[in-house]
């Protein structure tokens, strides 16, 4: 039967841990003084640096937790984080524990680690991460910022005996640290261009490192994506002996774009399978890009029957009502109107851009518009100049690797004659766009997840100041 809360499990082993961590901002100070592949400029991509040796050893010396926990195993390229969160809502709408591993996060690394939507607790986080150090001291390893984590959260999910744990791959796929589970299903989403210098500048080696995590006889769900990406796809699969199961393919699929009175402008899809018949769903997040993503989703439950879970009809539509995905099409200030978005590559900004056209009303839209010096740069200003009527070019202060504004605004002038100006930090951005706009119009925050997350923190900030 489904569980409907979680339970501590007993013994955890008392040892003695490095002196410094002894609070939570120890743990997270000394979590930031570890290499952080998400923050550095050049990062070289090889199974010297992405080890995942080291991972296997830190988890042994752990006791294997992610051997303890059923998990389901998310890549791709555009999406991974909503298609996360539709299955851990639908599982947990169901009554399931369940865990979710994300990256990155908004404000506290503690929203990567999650159980039915509670962020891991600070002394938990700070106990895990000692243990976790202790472990790798022991073994004579340096681990990264990412392998730390990523140990705490797999720990976390076995000793609190979730049900099943939704995890989603960091960067790549073959060699991503989250690379050592056998999950019960493995899920790629939209595959496209992103961190070209890591994986590759073709679409066809971007998806081989994806299709690394495909396991022996683990059930594939995918979509019909670009050919190439579709031939890697069934050849890893084909040699690994999954079976694929594919939307639009053996897996019936149909949307559509409506409104109405209770929901407003949204979309409705059916999914049908051998098992399962998912109609006229609405999809819980916003955008027609949003409706293969929650079609993946439905795909996941369906195949999930085959491992034993059960699933009612009504909780699970309940559930999957219920998704949120914080930093994704939010609306987060109200006078002016202030939207926020980390899609950080140009096909989730191609796709931000038709999304907030067709569901959010305005006269003109404001950009602020920050993103990594690493990105397709060009790529991406061309999706900004389609959807936004005025660019304001800035940089965020938390992460290293984001692009000059004044170089970003070059580049633009190189392509678009659209209204633009440049601000060395984000306040200044956001008074520039405030006193740009009126009342019918849009300001939307978006390029990067670290921009968004330091633009919710500051208005919160200022709203805190207002309220006084």
């Amino acid at each position: 039967m489904p569980k409907t809360s979680t339970s501590r499990r007993k013994g955890r082993s008392k040892s003695t841990s490095p002196p410094e961590i002894t609070t939570f901002p120890n743990a997270v100070r000394y979590l930031m003084e570890r290499t952080d592949y998400e923050r550095m400029r050049i990062v070289r991509y090889n199974e010297k640096t992405f080890k995942l040796d080291r991972m296997k050893t830190i988890l042994d010396g752990l006791g294997n937790p992610h051997e303890q926990v059923r998990m389901v195993h998310v890549a791709g390229t555009v999406g991974k984080g909503s298609t996360v969160a539709m299955i851990s809502s639908m599982l947990q709408g169901c009554g399931y524990a369940v865990g979710q591993y994300t990256s990155p996060h908004l404000d506290d690394v503690r929203e990567r680690i999650s159980i039915n939507g509670q962020l891991i607790a600070k002394n938990e986080f700070t106990d895990l991460m000692k243990e976790a150090v202790r472990v790798a001291d022991k073994a004579g390893i340096d681990p990264t910022y990412f392998e730390l984590l990523t140990a705490i959260g797999f720990q976390y999910f076995a000793e609190q005996a979730v049900d099943i744990a939704v995890i989603e791959v960091g960067l790549g796929g073959r060699l991503d640290s989250t690379n050592v589970i056998t999950p019960e299903v493995t899920v790629f989403t939209q595959i496209d261009f992103d961190h070209m210098n890591i994986l590759g500048h073709t679409l066809e080696k971007i998806a081989r490192e994806k299709a690394g995590i495909i396991k022996r006889g683990v059930p594939v769900v995918t979509f019909d994506q670009h050919q190439e990406v579709q031939d890697v796809l069934a050849e890893a699969a084909q040699k690994a002996g999954a079976p694929v199961r594919m939307i639009n393919g053996d897996i019936e699929f149909s949307s559509r774009f409506g409104a109405s009175d209770d929901l407003g402008p949204h979309t409705r899809i059916c999914v049908v399978t051998e098992s399962s018949q998912f109609m006229h769903l609405p999809v819980p997040l916003p955008g027609e890009h949003q409706a293969i993503n929650c079609a993946l989703a439905l795909a996941v439950i369906d195949t999930l029957k085959s491992s034993g879970f059960e699933f009612s009809e009504v909780p699970l539509h309940d559930g999957l009502a219920k998704t949120s995905t914080p930093g994704r099409m939010e609306l987060v200030w109200d006078s002016p109107r202030i939207l926020v978005d980390g899609a950080h590559n140009a096909a989730a900004l191609g796709a931000l851009m038709r999304c907030v056209g067709a569901q959010v009303p305005y006269d003109s839209m404001v950009c602020v518009f920050g993103c990594c010096e690493d990105k397709d740069v060009g790529a991406m200003l061309e999706k900004i100049a389609l959807g936004a009527d005025k660019i304001i070019f800035t940089r965020t202060k938390r992460n290293p690797r984001a692009a000059d504004p004044e170089e970003l605004q070059r580049q633009f002038c190189e392509i678009s004659g659209k209204m633009n100006q440049f601000a060395r930090t984000l306040p200044e951005a956001l008074d520039l766009a405030a006193q740009a706009v009126s009342q019918d119009d849009l300001i939307c925050v978006t390029g990067s997840f670290y921009l968004v997350g330091e633009a919710k923190k500051y208005l919160a900030e200022v709203d805190r100041k207002h309220h006084r």
